[in-house]
């Protein structure tokens, strides 16, 4: 027996049950370039980059920096192992999500009273965990960002909505090799590799005690996920729409295996609906949204080089060391130096 709609997913469609994945190092990725979901990777930053008790890190003006300095040490690391990103900033939210954008609106309210709670109990372990559910990326934290990313040379490009979709069509018109996010709804706009925890791998302490804990780097290859599954890209978007996606409740009592079954049964949503007599109005819509974008297609991957002065004095502003600035600017020129370098023999290799 099925109710008409369960309560609004969380951040995109949690396939992790069904969808496989395979560790890899980041150092497979060299020479690879990777269009990265901007709001995604911001959000796991200011989620992990805290103080003790989980305020963010900020500058005499009280403008968070924790974002600044994750994204100043995440490309230098990414380019000193090959890898070539770009990032996609998400643009205005379609319609459908609004829904969702509330729930977590909500789901981040409680979670900062819960958070003060906590430090008021003096327990601090609780008090980190709680202050990471509350990341939200302001207008001034956008703005920072994208600023950075431009003084490093970094590609920049703005989705229409969404900027895991943009970046899954970046990946299948084959101008990037992967889209990079942490939400399996790259594979439903149709990215054929997406790569997961790109922007959170490595050793991590454990939060209160002396261990730590290594993240992987995942890799997921569309087209064998779906020959793994039995079905259709299409087929698992409706699957999906059945599920609740961040653009529909989705029917109660129907997870990722039962929506699973039902596809494979029914072959298609309409099929599935008719028969449990239930509906979903804008189903047609929400595929659309997966399926045919909209899409900006006049972006540039073009790497420019590093603005030294414009990089340090923007820093600065924020707080941070010159030195420390320069330090990792010039990593990143001398990596990128390499890497055109390796690229350069390549090419002659492969012309001779």
């Amino acid at each position: 027996m099925y109710s008409r709609v369960k309560s609004e997913s969380s951040m995109g469609v949690n396939l992790s049950g069904l969808v496989k994945s395979r560790s890899i190092n980041i150092s497979d990725l060299r020479g690879k370039s990777v269009a990265m979901d901007a709001y995604n990777t911001i959000h796991q930053l200011l989620s992990a980059i805290r103080q003790p008790d989980g305020h963010l890190l900020v500058d005499d003006k009280g403008r968070v920096t924790s974002h600044l300095s994750g994204l100043l040490h995440k490309i230098t690391s990414l380019t000193e192992v090959g890898i070539e990103p770009s990032f996609v900033f998400d643009g205005k939210p379609h319609k459908l999500k609004l829904r969702t954008i509330e729930e977590r609106r909500k789901r981040r309210d409680k979670a900062v009273k819960e958070w003060e709670l906590a430090i008021n109990e003096g327990d601090i372990k609780k008090a980190f965990s709680k202050a990471q559910q509350t990341s939200r990326i302001t207008a001034e934290i956008s703005d920072s960002s994208e600023k950075l990313l431009r003084f490093l040379g970094i590609p920049v490009i703005h989705a229409i909505h969404d900027g895991e979709a943009q970046s899954a069509y970046m990946c299948l018109r084959g101008d990037v090799w992967a889209s990079a996010s942490q939400d399996f709804d790259s594979i439903l706009f149709g990215a054929p590799k997406l790569v997961r925890n790109i922007a959170i791998s490595g050793k991590k302490k454990i939060l209160g005690k002396d261990k730590y804990r290594y993240i992987d780097v995942e890799a997921i290859n569309t087209e064998e996920c779906f020959a793994e599954l039995g079905i259709s890209r299409e087929q698992l978007v409706d699957m999906c729409i059945l599920i609740g996606t961040d653009f529909n409740p989705g029917i109660s009592g129907i997870g990722p295996k039962k929506g699973l079954k039902l596809i494979k049964c029914y072959k298609n949503i309409e099929n599935v609906l008719e028969n449990l007599h239930v509906e979903i109005p804008e189903y047609q819509q929400i595929r659309d949204i997966f399926l045919s974008g909209p899409y900006v297609d006049n972006y540039n991957l073009e790497f420019e080089d590093v603005d030294y002065d414009g990089t340090i004095n923007f820093l600065v502003e924020y707080g941070f060391s010159k030195d420390r600035v320069k330090l990792s600017l010039d990593r990143i020129e001398h990596s990128r130096k390499i890497n055109r370098a390796t690229k350069h023999q390549k090419l002659l290799d492969a012309w001779l």
